[in-house]
């Protein structure tokens, strides 16, 4: 008898059959949920950040953490490998995308939408090659001179922060007659490079910058005003989640709260960011804030 002959009544012997997993659709920017305020997660590869760093620093932690993001609902993940703190040294670019690539890489391949949070033109540009569909530019008026044409060539989104300054000077350039009028006036000098470079409006995403170039007093200003920066005709990002005027805020015995005491206070700022419209939250917990947009899109439709 053939040694591979089936026994009686077991049908004939063969291979176990390769488990075929279907593969995710790529996920677009145009796919996104337009019927509520976006969650955006923040994954910073950095060993300083103020919040977070050293927690994700080597890239199995980073793409770890960058998935439970994903799979806890987070529409969009930040992906950022410099520290844009104030007092934060700088980062070359090399040793940003050494930290980010191959994170963005593997986030994309599991379905992610992905942003990158970067200052530097080569650094985007390598991430959009990763698979990055966002360009997170916190420099404000500093930008590159070359990432206008970068944003109008690849035709990504782009968000442009209101920033004076760089992490190191910042914190001394808080002088404004307006606060929040003064902040979309220069927001509109940076918009003008864009649109010379040939970028299209409805790619451009503007952020307040609270805490860039803010004193407290200044980003509870700008959070209270926030339609004038609704008015520019754009997509508003708001990133409050941990700062430290939220930290200012929730003090006890003058000592101000630890930045992973101060979610709950951050989730209280997106239902209220969500109430007010604002296309997308930027925030380190991913799920009260999922929940909190999904509270303020149902009273609000």
């Amino acid at each position: 008898m053939d040694s591979l002959a089936a026994a009686p009544g077991t049908g004939p012997a063969t291979s176990p059959l390769p488990v075929i997993r279907k593969p995710r659709p790529a996920a677009t920017f145009e796919g996104l949920p337009k019927d509520r305020t976006l969650v955006m997660g923040i994954l910073n590869v950095t060993p300083d950040s103020f919040s977070d760093g050293g927690q994700y620093k080597d890239t199995d932690s980073a793409i770890a953490a960058g998935l439970r993001m994903f799979y806890s609902g987070a529409d969009i993940i930040d992906v950022g490998g410099e520290s844009t703190r104030p007092g934060a040294e700088e980062v070359t670019p090399e040793e940003e995308q050494r930290r980010i690539l191959p994170v963005i890489r593997a986030l994309v391949k599991a379905g992610a939408l992905v942003s990158v949070d970067t200052t530097h033109t080569s650094t985007a540009a390598a991430a959009i090659e990763a698979g990055a569909a966002i360009i997170n530019d916190v420099s404000g008026l500093t930008i590159e001179p070359d990432m206008p044409e970068l944003v109008a060539r690849t035709k990504v989104p782009y968000i442009l922060t209101h920033r004076r300054g760089d992490a190191k000077t910042m914190d001394s350039l808080t002088d404004y007659d307006n606060v929040a009028a003064d902040v979309v006036e220069e927001l509109k000098g940076v918009r003008d490079k864009l649109y010379a470079a040939g970028v299209a409006p409805e790619q451009i995403i503007v952020d307040p910058g609270l805490g860039f170039a803010k004193n407290e007093a200044q980003n509870w200003e700008l959070m209270r005003n926030i339609h004038q920066l609704q008015d520019l005709g754009h997509k508003v990002l708001v990133a409050a989640s941990r700062k430290r005027f939220l930290g200012t805020l929730l003090s006890v015995a003058g000592k101000a709260a630890a930045p992973e005491e101060r979610d709950a206070a951050t989730a209280a700022l997106t239902a209220i960011s969500a109430a007010k419209g604002v296309w997308a939250v930027r925030v380190h917990d991913v799920g009260p804030s999922l929940d909190a947009v999904k509270v303020a899109a149902r009273l609000r439709h």
